[in-house]
């Protein structure tokens, strides 16, 4: 079955910059859009970004759009989250995670922002901590 892994976390000061990777398996990735979803101490999940399976199109949270930037290697079965800034409310544990059931509409309908929890697949997540 379908499988998600993250890695690429650790500690990182303010201004620092860190590379997510989600390899994935079980599935026909390149069919499918990814998201990055974070939850935060003592906070809800939150979707971060998604990148969309028919042209690659992009979108992020307001909260980290200039900062971040998602990617995705099909022939790798890869996806990638590139934070640049980061900021203390950055600290979080990243998921990636899709749901199989609306490949063309998670990303362009903010599915990995208003179903952070209905997603089918995640990862179990890479903690980022940005800390002085």
């Amino acid at each position: 079955h379908a499988q998600l892994e993250e890695s690429g976390g650790g500690l990182v000061q303010p201004g620092g910059s860190l590379r997510l990777s989600c390899a994935a398996s079980g599935f026909t990735f390149g069919n499918y859009a990814i998201a990055w979803i974070r939850q935060a101490p003592g906070k809800e999940r939150e979707g971060v970004s998604c990148i969309s399976s028919s042209d690659g199109s992009t979108y992020y949270a307001d909260s980290v759009k200039g900062r971040f930037t998602i990617s995705r290697d099909n022939a790798e079965n890869m996806v990638y989250l590139q934070m640049n800034s980061l900021k203390p409310e950055d600290t979080a544990v990243y998921y990636c995670a899709t749901d199989i059931s609306r490949p063309l509409t998670f990303c362009s309908g903010n599915y990995y922002i208003t179903s952070v929890n209905d997603m089918d697949y995640w990862g179990k997540g890479t903690l980022v901590t940005v800390s002085s």
